[in-house]
This record gives structure tokens, sequence and C-alpha cells, in this order.
């Protein structure tokens, strides 16, 4: 029996019409990620269990491993929701001590930014950071205009951010160059950037610890930095940052000398332009051989 071949042209026009599948559509589309969800932390009932965890378990916490010390935290004093928080960063204890030192006016009204590839890789550090810390996840390596967009509508909507201008820890305790996402997102919804200083938390526990050394933590506020729509987001970085370097020679000086290092641009910088190998071991060794003195930055402040 001979089979008849169907016309090709009628085949066509019964087939069902095929239409091309979107990466916003498409069955490969993570979950995870910049894509995670985190809608549900922010809502009453979450947000009031956070609450408590943060002001019972996890201030005491900070408290016994880091005893805080906070500097010059008048300075915002007279600032209202929405506020981006900016710090340096070369600790996980980092993000703990801004929420425990904040006022209680902004840090119950909190989301931090985290790095998306680090802290959402896996569904259940996804929940526990986004349910814990309130986080929201920011694109490190590439842009996401989902992440980003989320960050804006919630400045928009009220809620203060803690984030980290360096885009993760430093290896080794010194500064590392901002990124221009802060910036950009003051610029967009015109929320006053706040630098904080933080030293100590690297000592306690930085990128290499397998364990906490409880040691001494000063965080130190910074006066809030405006920006408007014709700024330039590489300035206004750069601002950011000779701001955060202002507060630790302010630290490990005064604050008229300070001043007078700043006017001049002779203020130490926290990030070096090069990183030899001696200034790696310098800064690395002492910790390995348990001493305490000599550490930067102090050394950088008494060169």
């Amino acid at each position: 029996m001979k089979l008849m071949r169907p016309n090709s042209k009628v085949s066509l026009l019964l087939s069902k019409p095929l239409r091309p599948i979107t990466l916003e559509e498409g069955p490969s589309r993570s979950k995870l990620g910049s894509n995670y969800d985190t809608a549900w932390s922010r809502r009453y009932g979450v947000r009031l269990l956070r609450a408590m965890l943060l002001d019972t378990i996890v201030r005491p916490g900070v408290e016994v491993i880091a005893s805080p010390e906070i500097k010059n935290q008048d300075r915002i004093d007279h600032l209202s929701a929405p506020v981006i928080f900016a710090a340096n960063h070369s600790s996980h204890l980092d993000t703990p001590v801004v929420l425990s030192t904040l006022p209680a006016r902004f840090r119950h009204r909190c989301v931090v930014g985290a790095g998306a590839d680090y802290f959402f890789d896996k569904r259940w550090k996804a929940i526990l950071w986004s349910g814990v810390l309130s986080a929201i996840p920011i694109e490190r390596s590439k842009p996401s205009r989902r992440a980003g967009e989320l960050a804006v509508k919630l400045v928009k909507d009220g809620w203060n951010l803690v984030i980290f201008p360096e885009g993760g820890r430093s290896p080794d305790g010194l500064g590392q160059q901002h990124k221009t996402g802060v910036a950009q997102l003051a610029i967009r919804t015109n929320a006053p950037i706040v630098p904080i200083y933080l030293e100590g938390t690297y000592e306690i526990l930085n990128k290499a610890s397998k364990r906490f050394r409880p040691g001494k933590v000063t965080a130190s506020y910074g006066a809030p930095i405006y920006a408007s729509e014709s700024d330039d987001p590489r300035e206004l970085t750069k601002t950011v940052q000779a701001a955060i370097d202002r507060l630790a020679d302010e630290l490990h000086s005064d604050f008229l000398s300070a001043a007078r290092r700043s006017a001049k641009g002779e203020t130490p910088k926290l990030a070096p332009t090069s990183r030899g190998w001696i200034e790696k071991w310098n800064r690395v060794s002492p910790l390995s051989r348990g001493e305490k003195e000599n550490r930067w930055p102090t050394r950088l402040f008494n060169r």
C-alpha cells in the first residue's frame, strides 16, 4: 500500500502556531538570585518577628562579640526615612553591627542589599537572609534591571537601605574602590546617603576566619550626602568614598585635623591604588600570630 505524502502547505496551515519563548517566561528561568521574590519578608507578621529577633538576639549577640561603640550619631538626628546607609565592608559581621547601631526608627523599616550570587544562590539561603535581615538581592558582577528597580521602589516607598558600595568583603581588611550603584540609587530616589565607617570587624571575623575572635568595634556616622538628578554618579561615588576615608581619619586623629587634611586632599585612603605582597603580609600575618598591636588602620594613620 502506498502512503500519500501530506501536502506541506496544508500541514503548515493546520498545525498549531509556534510562539517564541522569551527569557522571562522560559522554563529554565531561575527563581533564585536577582529573580528571588522577597515581598513576603516585608509583610507585617514577618517584620514583627524580625524586629523581635533583632532586638532580643542579634543586638545582644553583637554586644557580646563586638562591644560596638557608636560615634557621631547625632549627625543624623534630624533625618527621617528613607535613608541610604553606606558602609565599608570587610566582614559578615558588618551587617549585624550596622543594624544593631541604627536608631530604632530606621532599623525596624530597613532592607539590606546583599549579593545575589552569594546570599540568594540557594533557596534555603534566600529564605534565611531575606527573613532574618530583610535582605534584597543585588547583582555585583552584571547589571540587573529587576534588582535595581526593586531597590529604587523600596526606597521611594519609605524603606531605609543598608548597602556596601565596595560590592563585597575586603580580602585583607583594606578598603576597595566603590561601585557606582549607591550613587545611582540616590540620584534616582533623592534619598540622602549616610556614610558609616566600621573599624574592628575584620579582626573579629574576616574572610578567611572560621570562628569569631571577640573584640572591639567602632561605628562612626558621617553627615548626610544629598544627591540631585544632575549629579554625575562617578563623582558622587568619589564623594561617598572620601567621606568614609575622612571618618576613619577623624577616629584616629580629631575632627579639625581631619577637616584640614580633607580640604587639602591629604586624607589617608582606605583603598590603596595597589596591593603589594608586603602590604598584604603586614596586614594578615599579625592575625595568624594572635598579635593585637600595630594593626591597620592604626598603622596607616600613624605613619
